[in-house]
């Protein structure tokens, strides 16, 4: 099948969106698959507001149906709700191709949080639910969010998760990092979404440390010094980092999913997070990591989880399984004029 992806989201932005896409296409690849992608690389962007690190990409909708056409693609994802997911959006609904959606992000959230005007949330999940109204499927990363997005009247929403790469996340000595214990960790976008103070100002005892980068690092680092910020790790440096913390802290309420917290388990690290979407459905809690509407009772409670249980819950996460979700969605850019028609058509 020659499935096509269009994201505003790639490299060298580090998120679980393009994490996600390119852990996704390997394994379809690696099942003969032929994946293409459409993004903003090599184009012409911009920053996108309260995001600078994320280039966005104007083009036409006829400039998009070009680009479509002459991919000719059986699938057509369209991933994100940026210009290039309008512009692709567009030009199928002008050429009468049917597509499948992603919604990764809680955009409607995050503009609240830094436009505080009435209105706004409502507004936001007015245009999404406006964007991915005419989907075919609506690929969403955990059944929370799946309920969630019903109860908004989002169509032909999907629950589709995520995996981890157990060759590189897994137990390591925990001698990576050489900081008193115990070692409480947060991994991720330092944003003022992620609920990053939550974690900072915990009256726990241990040593705080932070790996990612973001517009509020400089702001965090003035307000609490003792704690340590390591910027982006990758690879296995990333991985040991995980594997040496005794828990990880995810203090965010509007997440979609975390893969942070996957790749934690994985290296047998517990998660301490609220009980809200999604770390309900990602975290056993009591087993892999605690849930509760108190954090710090969270990270208590964590602490004393055995890791090799941890480790367990995690091998039920994998990114073969996510791909093979992921092609099952898919629908066919033109529909079969009979039931007897193979299911999937060519563009050409």
């Amino acid at each position: 099948m020659r499935i096509l992806i269009i994201t505003d989201a790639w490299h060298p932005q580090v998120n679980g969106v393009v994490r996600t896409l390119n852990a996704v296409a390997r394994e379809l690849r690696a099942a003969g698959d032929g994946v293409r992608f459409i993004t903003p690389e090599g184009r012409k962007s911009w920053p996108f507001p309260f995001y600078s690190e994320i280039s966005l990409t104007r083009t036409s909708a006829r400039a998009m149906a070009r680009e479509i056409g002459a991919i000719a693609p059986d699938a057509i994802q369209i991933a994100t709700e940026g210009p290039l997911g309008w512009a692709a959006r567009r030009a199928c609904l002008a050429n009468g191709w049917r597509f499948t959606t992603g919604f990764h992000t809680r955009f409607a959230e995050y503009a609240a949080a830094r436009i505080p005007l009435p209105g706004i949330t409502a507004l936001g999940w007015s245009i999404l639910r406006h964007f991915h109204a005419p989907s075919q499927g609506v690929m969403v990363p955990t059944p929370s969010i799946g309920r969630e997005l019903s109860q908004r009247r989002f169509k032909n929403v999907k629950v589709w998760s995520r995996g981890v790469d157990h060759a590189l996340f897994h137990p390591y000595e925990d001698d990576h990092l050489k900081l008193p214990r115990p070692i409480l960790l947060y991994a991720g976008r330092l944003a003022v979404e992620k609920g990053i103070k939550d974690f900072l100002s915990l009256d726990v005892p241990g040593t705080k440390v932070l790996v990612g980068d973001g517009p509020e690092r400089e702001e965090l680092q003035k307000l609490y010094p003792a704690a340590h910020f390591l910027g982006f790790r990758h690879g296995e440096d990333y991985a040991r980092t995980l594997a040496a913390a005794d828990v990880m802290v995810f203090p965010s309420r509007t997440d979609t999913f975390g893969l942070v917290m996957l790749e934690a388990m994985a290296c047998g690290t517990p998660v301490a997070a609220y009980n809200v979407p999604s770390p309900i459905d990602v975290v056993s809690d009591g087993t892999s990591g605690c849930l509760s509407a108190d954090l710090a009772a969270a990270v208590q409670g964590a602490l004393k989880l055995n890791r090799a249980t941890v480790l367990e819950v995690a091998q039920t996460f994998s990114w073969a399984r996510t791909a093979s979700l992921f092609r099952s969605f898919l629908v066919p850019v033109q529909p079969p004029a009979s039931a007897a028609e193979p299911a999937f058509v060519p563009l050409r």
